[in-house]
Parts: structure tokens; C-alpha cells; sequence
């Protein structure tokens, strides 16, 4: 039999067979052999160095070559164990099995050596090793090796193709496979630059390495592919649609905009709020679609340069929107825009599903017919019967909770040409992050903060000096001020949320009493009726204090409120703890954010604390939690489709990913449509969504 093709089957690798196969497709994906091949493990067992018996109160993990001596077994009927005592010229070991031990018995020799492979306990039976693996001891050169471990499910595990399973699979697939046929997808000028060993070389030693050497050259091989395949492919997206995608030319600013910016802004802007606005008007004047993401720190004045954006747009003759995900977030918006033109004659209106017909239909008719140049509002704008006379611009709130194919449908209400679109960041994305997730935005950023402003005071407080807080809420009530309280979301439990909010609601009520305070209550199980009322009596000012539980992240904006006492603060990521600060300050009064904890705390949560403490640079925390926490952790990630990365971290693999992210950018730069025949391989390259790369489209 010759060897298999990359795109032979899986069925006709030795050991697999049709039921297997079945179970590797619809368990994995795995389909070929090359889909096999293409299935990394995640970690390696070291078995390059034997152990000897005298070594095991120093290793976790041991590969011992050992003499079976007595076989015995303990214990009575169904809680039998069967013990075998194997030695070497150092010692003697127990071996221990608590379940399969007819089948143990059944393969090893009294007398003779075998190899075994287990993790070392040092309990119950004294020195032991619990269902060690076991081999042969001949040919023990052949097995000192790096034994890959593999990801596996249950149903796979049943059928025998657990971690060692696969990894006996892929043994057999390096020897069965025709390595020659596996085709290069980078092209030589970038494997001699960046010192890349082959793909096919790669492919082999990242299943079968000889030497740790071999596994890191491997892996920086695929990672660096990984990570290059996914910047290219996003440059060239981008490269393509600001070449083809004609967006509304605006040559002019507007009479509007210069009225709004001499008589009406409410304060001198920042030297990074009049970059970035030059920023967005060379896009609007390029007469392509824009797609920028202005990112910016709570209070950095991002809702000002997107009015500013919208007052561009009605100066050319066009519409605008301004989408947010939630109800509370869209009516703040409104509120705050509304605020900023009440000196302009321009209309600006809210669409939300809670609209009122009546007034639905009169929006929806002055929409139509261009009389209504700015609305604000949530998924209500996606709707069918919301028809614009001339939508030229979309601004997008919190843009990781729409998707893509809800964001298009917004577009497509569009006539002629593409919108421009603004997206607005509320949480500062590392620059690492923003790379990976919005590389084929252009990004703009607001990173100073409006003048005249103070700096938010956090301090950390522990449970023993709960009354030092409580005196300190009453002096700041007293000055006039107002309070949140927030506790975190026990996300396994609203049970449990409540019972904690209600516990700390009752204890507060023992030192705020009725009627000399007021205290609101905010948590996910209210109606939204109710929800926003209690939101709305806070804002009021007719309650000092709010309890709550996260559902006030991104929520109302009341500028007299100056304390946020976050409860359990340990149980909250950097980032969130940051945006939750961020819902004070927002007023002329001196801010504090108080992060009560446990009393004993473990060390990464004491270094979140500090770090709070020390800076208010939302760029710096975000940094931090992506350190600290890795990226599949980071709030919002997950919904906002960061690339699902095979073998690559975008944390660990940083200065590969600013590599892969320079050298995409120079080829793009010099090639933008990739048609230079050295770089025909990576046109294939980036066209390929899956694991697989086609090469049939190679003439």
C-alpha cells in the first residue's frame, strides 16, 4: 500500500476504520488525513530522560523502566485494588490499580521489565503510582520521546481515542502520510526572512518532535502562519474595500457644524478629540466608505466628536443614526445630544421598541421623507419598515453586542453607496487586542481627558474597616452627594445575586435608616418597567443611595453621584471594575471609588486592587487584564468574534503577532491586491477560510 494523500480519507489511516472515522468527523471535524495533521496538541509529556525509583519524592511525573516483582491485590470483592510492586537497583515502587486490573494482570509477567509512566503520589499506600501506563521495555530509545497530549471528548474516549489514543493516531499518520504532497503556503522570500522551517517539516515535528527545539521551531512555524494568514487577510479586506467600496463624498464641514462649533460646544475640545475629528473628515472628504473605531476612556468626550461626525453628515445633505445596544443606553444618548443642539434648529429623535405607535409612525414618515436628520436608538433601527430618505452615516455604540449581518442590514438602508461608519469603544482595547480584533478598522484614539476635570480617588477598603466606610457615605449624603453600591453577578446563580444584594441591602438599612434615607434597588429579575424607575428616582435625586447589582455597567449618568463602592471587588476583572468606576466622575465634585473586599485575599486579586489604586489610564488596565487574565476572559471578547486562534495567543505571542501585523502591512502596502507572482501563493493563502488550504486554484 503507498502512501496516503494529504486529502485521502481518515478512514484508511491504520487504526481507524469506518465507525472511528464517524466519530472523528462528527466529534472534530476531522475529515482527512491533513485534518488529522492539522489537529495540534496542546502540551507535551516529557519522556526523553528515564527515572529511577530513588528520584520520585522529587518529580511529579515519572517514566521508570522496572522489574515486576510481587503481584498482589487488597481490599474486598468490588473494592479491590491490584498492587504490583515494581524495583529497580535504586528502590522499589507500588503500582497501583483501583479499577481494570483483570486486564492489568493479564499483560505483565512476574520477573520480567516493562516501562510504566504515571503521576507520583505520596499517600495512603506510601510511595505510589496510580494506572501508570505501560510498555514494553524493548527498543527504549525509540519511546524517549516528547509525547504530544491531545484535546478529547467523552464519546471519543469510549472508542478508545482519548489523549494517547489520538497521539497513537498521529504516530501512525507521520509514517503513513506522503509529506511531499503537503504544499508550502508561504512564499520563499518570507520563510528566508523570518527563519521559518518548512510547512510540511512543521506539520511532522509538531505531532513527533525528536528534541524540545523541535517543538519550538514547529510551534513558531504555525503560530506565525496562524497569526500572519489572519492579518493579511484583514489588511487585504481593507485594502480591497476602501478601493472599491465608494462611500458619500463630503467636501465640506457645513454651516451647521461651524455654527454648532463657535456658538454651542460646551467647552474647548482636547488636542486628541481636533485629532481625531481631522481623522474622520479626510475620511469623509476621500469619497470612500469610512470605517473607523474611535476608541477612548470613560469621559474622554467620544459622544461630542460622533455629534460632530452626525453634524458633518446633515451639513452634505444626509441622515445619520446612532445605534446602542441597550434601552437605558440609547435613552442617555438621546438625552445627552438632544442637551448639546437645543440652541440648533435640528430635529433629533429616539426609536426604541418601546416607541409609542402614534409616534413610531410619525418618526418613521419623517425619516422617510429626509425631514428627520439625526435618530438614536437600539435594534428597533434594524427593522424593515425604518426606511431613510439618505442614510449617510452609522454610528454604533458598544459594537461587540451587534453582529456582523445586523450591522450590514443597517447599511443596506442605505441608497447608492456605502455609509460611513463610526464605531464607539466603551472599554479601552490593548493595542495587542485591537490588532487582532479590529485590524481592519482604521482606529482612532481619544487619550486624554476633557480639562477642568479631577481625577476619580480609589481606595482600597477591607471588610474589618466596614464602619470607616459607612461613616464616610454619610458625610459625603450629608454634602448633597449620592452613593451606588454594586454587587457583582454570580453568574452560575441569579439566586444567589439577589440573596447578596438583599443581605447587603438589609445590613445597609441598620445604618441608612427610613425616612433619613432613600435607597433604590436595581438587579436583573425586575421588570424593566420597574428597573427604570428605581433607575430614574436615583437620577431624580430622590434617592442617595443605589444598590444594585452589575446591571448598572452601562446604565444611567448622573453627575451627582460621586462614591462607588463596589462590594466583593475581588470578584470582578480589572476592565469591569474600571467601566464601573467610570459611572462616577461625570459631575464638578471631587469622585471616589471604594473596592471592598474580603479581608484575606488572594495575591492576584491584591494586585488587581492595586493597580485600580494606582492609575485611571483605561489603556493600562486594559493591558493588565489581558495579561492577567488572557484574552478568552476579557468582557465582551467572546460575543465579538475575536478570532477563534488555533495555536497562537495573542498575550504569550505578541512580538509574533507585531511581526506577522509589519510584515502583512509592507506586502499589502507594496501589493495591495496581492497579484505580483510571488505573492500568488498568498492570495490562495488568505482565501482559505478553513483549516485547509485549496491548491487547485493554482494554474
Amino acid at each position: 500500500m503507498g502512501l496516503l494523500k494529504p486529502d485521502s480519507s481518515v478512514e484508511y489511516l491504520k487504526g481507524v476504520g469506518p465507525q472511528r472515522a464517524e466519530l472523528l468527523r462528527k466529534e472534530l471535524g476531522i475529515h482527512t488525513v491533513e485534518d488529522l495533521l492539522l489537529y495540534f496538541p496542546f502540551r507535551y509529556i516529557d519522556r526523553t530522560e528515564l527515572n529511577t525509583v530513588k528520584e520520585l519524592n522529587h518529580v511529579d511525573w515519572a517514566y521508570l523502566r522496572l522489574t515486576i516483582g510481587d503481584i498482589s491485590e487488597r481490599g474486598h470483592a468490588r473494592s479491590k485494588v491490584l498492587v504490583i510492586q515494581g524495583y529497580d537497583h535504586t528502590g522499589t515502587v507500588d503500582l497501583v490499580w483501583f479499577r481494570g486490573g483483570q486486564w492489568v494482570r493479564d499483560k505483565i509477567e512476574k520477573g520480567k521489565t516493562y516501562l510504566f509512566y504515571g503521576r507520583v503520589q505520596n499517600q495512603g499506600y506510601g510511595l505510589s503510582i496510580p494506572h501508570p501506563e505501560i510498555e514494553g521495555d524493548e527498543d527504549v530509545a525509540g519511546k524517549m520521546r516528547y509525547v504530544p497530549v491531545y484535546s478529547s471528548t467523552e464519546k471519543l474516549g469510549s472508542k478508545g481515542l482519548h489523549s494517547r489514543g489520538l497521539a497513537r493516531l498521529t504516530e501512525a499518520l507521520c509514517q503513513q502520510i506522503d509529506f511531499g504532497e503537503i504544499r508550502e503556503n508561504l512564499p520563499d522570500y518570507i520563510l528566508g526572512r523570518h527563519h521559518l522551517m518548512s510547512r510540511a517539516h512543521s506539520l511532522k515535528l509538531i505531532h513527533y518532535p525528536a528534541t524540545a527545539e523541535d517543538i519550538t521551531r514547529a510551534q513558531n512555524r504555525l503560530r506565525f502562519e496562524e497569526l500572519f494568514q489572519f492579518q493579511l487577510r484583514m489588511l487585504f479586506n481593507k485594502s480591497r474595500r476602501k478601493r472599491e467600496n465608494n462611500g458619500f463624498l463630503w467636501t465640506t464641514t457645513g454651516p451647521i457644524f461651524n455654527d454648532f462649533y463657535k456658538t454651542a460646544l460646551p467647552f474647548e475640545l482636547t488636542g486628541a478629540q481636533k485629532r481625531v475629528i481631522k481623522e474622520i473628515a479626510g475620511d469623509l472628504r476621500s469619497g470612500k466608505q469610512m470605517n473607523r473605531l474611535l476608541q477612548g476612556d470613560v469621559g474622554s468626550g467620544k459622544t461630542i466628536v460622533a455629534l460632530l461626525t452626525m453634524l458633518i453628515a446633515v451639513g452634505n445633505g444626509y441622515q445619520s443614526c446612532l445605534m446602542a445596544p441597550t434601552e437605558i443606553l440609547a435613552q442617555q444618548h438621546f438625552k445627552s445630544l438632544k442637551e448639546l443642539l437645543k440652541k440648533l434648529p435640528l430635529d433629533i429623535e429616539i426609536l426604541t421598541g418601546s416607541t409609542k405607535t402614534p409616534a413610531r409612525k410619525e418618526i418613521l414618515s419623517r425619516l422617510k421623507q429626509g425631514q428627520l436628520k439625526i435618530i438614536v436608538g437600539t435594534h428597533a433601527l434594524l427593522e424593515d419598515p425604518v426606511i431613510f430618505q439618505d442614510l449617510g452615516l452609522v454610528v454604533i455604540d458598544e459594537q461587540h453586542r451587534f453582529g456582523v449581518e445586523q450591522r450590514s442590514r443597517l447599511w443596506s438602508k442605505a441608497r447608492n453607496a456605502n455609509p460611513h461608519v463610526l464605531i464607539m469603544s466603551a472599554t479601552p482595547i490593548p493595542r495587542t487586542l485591537a490588532m487582532t480584533q479590529y485590524g481592519d478598522l482604521d482606529i482612532s484614539m481619544i487619550d486624554e481627558l476633557p480639562p477642568g476635570r479631577k481625577e476619580i480617588m480609589t481606595k482600597h477598603i477591607k471588610d474589618i474597616d466596614r464602619m470607616t466606610l459607612y461613616k464616610f457615605m454619610k458625610e459625603q449624603i450629608a454634602m448633597g452627594r449620592q452613593v451606588y453600591v454594586v454587587y457583582p453577578l454570580i453568574e452560575e446563580s441569579e439566586v444567589l445575586d439577589i440573596e447578596n444584594l438583599q443581605l447587603g441591602y438589609d445590613k445597609m438599612l441598620e445604618y441608612f435608616p427610613l425616612p433619613d434615607y432613600r435607597i433604590s434597588v436595581v438587579h436583573g429579575r425586575l421588570k424593566p418597567a420597574e428597573k427604570e424607575m428605581e433607575m430614574q428616582r436615583f437620577a431624580a435625586g430622590r434617592a442617595q443611595i443605589m444598590v444594585a447589582t452589575t446591571v448598572i455597567e452601562v446604565g444611567v449618568n448622573v453627575p451627582n453621584a460621586s462614591v462607588m463602592v463596589i462590594e466583593n471587588a475581588e470578584r470582578f476583572g480589572l476592565s469591569q471594575l474600571h467601566q464601573l468606576r467610570g459611572r462616577v466622575g461625570r459631575g464638578a465634585d471631587q469622585s471616589y471609588c471604594i473596592l471592598m473586599t474580603a479581608d484575606r485575599l488572594g495575591k492576584d486579586s491584591l494586585a488587581r486592587m492595586k493597580i485600580l489604586c494606582n492609575t485611571n489610564d483605561g489603556f493600562k488596565i486594559a493591558e493588565e487584564d489581558l495579561r492577567m487574565r488572557g484574552p478568552g476572559d476579557l468582557s465582551g471578547t467572546k460575543q465579538s468574534g475575536l478570532v477563534d486562534l488555533q495555536v497562537s495567543d495573542v498575550v504569550r505571542d505578541h512580538v509574533l503577532l507585531e511581526s506577522a501585523r509589519k510584515l502583512a502591512e509592507k506586502i499589502i502596502e507594496k501589493d495591495p491586491a496581492l497579484d505580483h507572482p510571488v505573492n500568488r501563493l498568498l492570495k490562495i493563502f488568505i482565501g482559505s477560510r478553513g483549516r485547509k488550504i485549496e491548491f487547485s486554484d493554482i494554474s
